[in-house]
């Protein structure tokens, strides 16, 4: 990691607060059709549903609450009373009313790697939605670039490298989902540092064995300053 020159920070669950809030909203999905289906199951459908729909709806609320839809549809045999769509409908539209609750010092911890590095967001979801935070968030003069993915694969990963001019080892990405942010880059040659979050989306979590020795796991994103400067003496 000595030649890094550009750090990206993934924003949902690593910059600030996100996933709580679409499982509150599950929770509550699962309470309005249960009478179709228990909980556990009804959330194994949501899921189900959600990871066919990625492709046509990409990720966000608005993918979200669409399968939200589909799935009371799927489960009630079309026979879900219009009342209860609206109400789902309408959980969904709440999620875009959370306020952003900024994660671990963040502010701090960019005001101190700015001057020794270009910090990018490097990010999947709704392009308006994460617009939206990003503005409401007060942390976009931090930022050298934004790039909201459609996904994070290793071939996006290589374009963004390659529209930031640098090569894979000049690349530290951070970020709390090990599918996402993390093998990818470590994949195409670049440095990764994993900062778990308390939930996970379960499409995010990653069954690869690769060996942990070829990244960086942290308890919270403030360690990232003792060991970036070790790193690059």
């Amino acid at each position: 990691m000595q030649k890094i020159k550009v750090i990206g920070f993934d924003a949902d669950d690593t910059l600030w607060v996100n996933e709580p809030y679409f499982q509150d909203v599950e929770k509550s999905f699962c309470d309005l059709t249960k009478d179709f289906l228990p909980a556990s199951e009804v959330s194994k459908e949501l899921l189900k549903t959600e990871i066919q729909n990625i492709d046509k709806y990409g990720y966000g609320i608005k993918g979200f609450t669409l399968s939200m839809v589909e799935t009371a549809l799927k489960i009630s045999n079309n026979k879900v009373p219009a009342s209860i769509i609206d109400k789902i409908l309408n959980l969904g539209k709440s999620i875009f009313d959370k306020p952003i609750e900024l994660l671990d010092n963040i502010e701090f911890i960019l005001q101190k790697l700015k001057d020794n590095y270009k910090i990018i967001v490097a990010t999947k979801g709704d392009l308006l939605d994460q617009q939206r935070k990003l503005k409401q968030s007060g942390l976009l003069s931090y930022f050298h670039h934004i790039e909201i993915m459609s996904e994070k694969k290793e071939a996006n990963y290589c374009d963004l490298i390659t529209r930031l001019n640098i090569n894979p080892e000049e690349f530290l990405m951070i970020g709390n989902s090990i599918m996402s942010d993390i093998l990818p880059v470590i994949s195409i040659g670049g440095n990764a540092i994993h900062v778990p979050y308390h939930v996970t989306w379960q499409h995010e979590l990653s069954s690869n064995s690769s060996s942990k020795n070829e990244f960086i796991t942290i308890s919270k994103l403030s360690e990232i300053l003792n060991i970036l400067p070790l790193l690059n003496s």
